[in-house]
């Protein structure tokens, strides 16, 4: 084996201080990782001399997050940070005669308010001052304005003074929760413009509904914005583009589409004519339907799919400065692909493929792009484009993991037996050596509308870096692969996902990779809610690790945030003949047959896949005896936010396999 023995998590500091100086210079491991730091929110200036971005990193001492704006020459040269050591900035946008750069900050009290920096020089200027904080915001074309997303301030934003406990939540709506946030109450998003030069601000949406990703028409005159306002709107995933033109007083909105499921993320083509958006359209359930690429005419009110790209979800979207064309980033067949559509032929070109996973990108007006990329053995880094190809742009991680010796990624195809095709990552170790086998890991991802792709995966390369084989199929169910393959799994939770991932070890078995009488399976979130459906079905796994999964499922009905997804699939519990199903894709009533040491862990405070499942995991297999362990971390959501918990996690991973695959 290639993975050097690892003390307990319940050893010494000393211990774990050796362990990880031991092979940080050569192999992946929970330092360097914890190490790592990310980049988003990338933006070129309009004058296209500089690129600002969001670079942030983990503060171990203080056990948080810190994220800061810098700035870097796109001629060449070293990055300026731009918000100020000690305080928290993100989200950076130019202003449109370059002099600003606006930033999202809680640096003065806590809540986030939109600051100016001035290129000339001087301190951050506050711009905005609303008690609730802003949630985001857009320059107007001419610089004089800026629309800002607030949501409705609550009693406690506006008391005035600090009150020994909080007020109880008063709750009459039916999404009474969100991951993240906790209850909910009537508050509600809505869309504010601010006046730059005076500071005044006024509100421009209002009603019982949330405003979103609302953007600028280019002459100022008009704001576009995302709302559900049918009559019942929690029950629904209905959201539409609806228009108010705010040079009129008491504007009202102007709806511009009407497909049954969701229009979402417009943007403006530059000479106003038309909108490109996302709509999901499918015959199916909503849940399952692909966000498509649509171009609105702004003009007639008429919409078209664009062809070319038909079921393949898309986001990001964004003109090139002539209009001609669209730029969008698209999921296809286990890839995260950066493409570009011509607006009147709706012919599509790859300008990103591959193995490059593009995570995000902006466009200079001379149509210079920049993207976020990340490719399976190294992490996330900003690159430009010219006729060579990729340049990488930043060294963010660089030094970092100059020293370190990750696994090699392969995508393979494999035939299951109604001749359906699926695709599986595998992450080999590093050292990999043909003809032996190794023991193995199936690790599902989550969603599932998702997809494992060409992005380095650090779970994986965790597990490989210990001489683990580590399998990542893309069952049905998952996007990328066209509404048909996610549909396939309408019904069928833990059924067909099941055989597809079984398959998928099968494939890795016979292709001599991986040593069948050692293996082991972990997931998350959905992921989690599989693995419970794995070692229900079968003893094949020595080890299992469920995470922030899924057990008794009707338990989460009126507990988490998900009340729409149960209406639409399984259907409501009590309606006769929907109670069979719920049944039938819970993992619960088939926990007797469990013999698979099992750890099992979640956030405290997740609404996405409540704790409550883990614990009910947990006490059943420890009552019948199996080899388990309930790990829960203090108020976290769906996902760890903390880094002494995300070491203290991916430690117990470790540990958990070592256990029962080496030892």
């Amino acid at each position: 084996m290639l993975a050097i023995k690892r003390p307990s998590v319940l050893g010494t500091a000393v211990l774990l201080a050796w362990s990880a100086h031991a092979y940080a210079d050569r192999l992946f491991d929970i330092d360097t990782y914890l190490a790592m730091k990310s980049v988003s929110s990338i933006t070129v200036s309009p004058d296209g001399e500089y690129l600002a971005y969001t670079q942030s990193h983990r503060d171990l001492e203080k056990d948080t997050w810190q994220s800061a704006v810098w700035m870097k020459p796109t001629a060449g040269g070293e990055p300026v940070r731009m918000s100020a050591a000690g305080t928290g900035a993100w989200s950076p946008k130019w202003s449109p005669d370059n002099r600003y750069l606006a930033v999202l900050s809680d640096r003065k009290d806590g809540r986030t308010q939109v600051w100016l920096l001035d290129r000339r020089g001087g301190d951050a200027q506050l711009l905005t001052e609303f008690k609730q904080g802003v949630r985001s915001y857009e320059w107007s074309p001419d610089g004089t304005r800026m629309l800002l997303l607030v949501k409705d301030p609550s009693p406690a934003d506006l008391d005035e003074e600090k009150r020994p406990n909080p007020r109880p939540w008063v709750v009459d709506r039916l999404q009474f929760k969100r991951d993240y946030v906790g209850y909910l109450d009537n508050r509600r998003t809505h869309v504010h413009v601010i006046d730059i030069a005076d500071r005044n601000t006024h509100q421009v949406t209002s009603g019982d509904f949330d405003d979103g990703q609302p953007i600028w028409s280019p002459d100022g005159k008009h704001i576009v914005f995302v709302s559900n306002r049918t009559d019942w709107p929690d029950t629904n995933r209905n959201t539409d583009l609806w228009r108010i033109d705010v040079s009129q007083d008491n504007p009202q909105p102007e709806q511009l589409t009407s497909a049954r499921y969701a229009d979402s993320n417009p943007v403006f083509s530059p000479d106003g004519r038309r909108i490109a958006y996302t709509s999901n359209v499918s015959d199916g359930l909503p849940v399952y339907a692909i966000p498509q690429l649509s171009i609105l005419d702004a003009g007639t009110g008429e919409s078209q799919l664009v062809e070319s790209l038909a079921e393949m979800q898309v986001w990001g979207l964004r003109f090139s400065a002539d209009g001609r064309s669209i730029f969008a980033m698209a999921e296809y067949r286990g890839e995260q692909q950066l493409v570009r559509v011509d607006v009147e032929s709706g012919a599509t070109e790859r300008v990103i493929a591959g193995e490059n996973v593009v995570r995000e990108f902006d466009v200079s007006r001379n149509g210079q792009v920049y993207a976020v990329v990340s490719r399976p053995q190294s992490t996330a880094e900003i690159f430009s484009i010219d006729e060579r190809g990729l340049q990488r742009f930043s060294a963010i991680n660089r030094d970092l993991m100059a020293g370190i010796t990750t696994g090699a990624v392969e995508k393979h195809t494999f035939q299951v037996e109604d001749g359906t095709d699926i695709d599986t990552f595998v992450v080999f170790p590093p050292g990999y050596e043909d003809g032996k086998r190794y023991p193995g890991v199936l690790h599902i991802h989550g969603g599932p509308w998702g997809q494992w792709d060409w992005r380095f995966n650090f779970v994986s390369q965790l597990f490989a870096a210990q001489g683990y084989v580590v399998i990542m199929p893309n069952f049905r169910g998952s996007w990328g692969y066209g509404q048909a393959f996610t549909d396939a799994l309408v019904g069928k939770w833990g059924d067909i996902d099941y055989r597809d991932s079984m398959d998928a070890m099968d494939f890795a078995i016979e292709k001599g990779w991986v040593d069948g009488d050692r293996m082991a399976v972990y997931g998350w979130s959905w992921g989690g809610f599989l693995t419970n459906h794995v070692i229900t079905k079968t003893d094949r796994y020595k080890a299992a690790i469920s995470g922030a999964s899924e057990t008794l499922v009707v338990a989460n009905y009126g507990h988490d945030e998900w009340q729409r997804l149960w209406a639409e699939e399984p259907g409501l519990p009590w309606l006769e003949g929907n109670r069979e199903l719920w049944d039938k894709v819970s993992p619960f009533y088939s926990l007797d047959k469990v013999t698979t040491p099992t750890l099992v862990v979640g956030g405290e405070h997740d609404w996405n896949m409540p704790i409550l499942n883990s614990e009910q995991l947990y006490l059943v297999l420890r009552r019948r005896g199996v080899p388990t362990q309930l790990v829960v971390y203090p108020g976290q959501g769906h996902s760890l936010s903390v880094p002494s918990y995300e070491r203290d996690l991916y430690e117990r991973y470790l540990d958990w396999f070592d256990k029962y695959l080496i030892e």
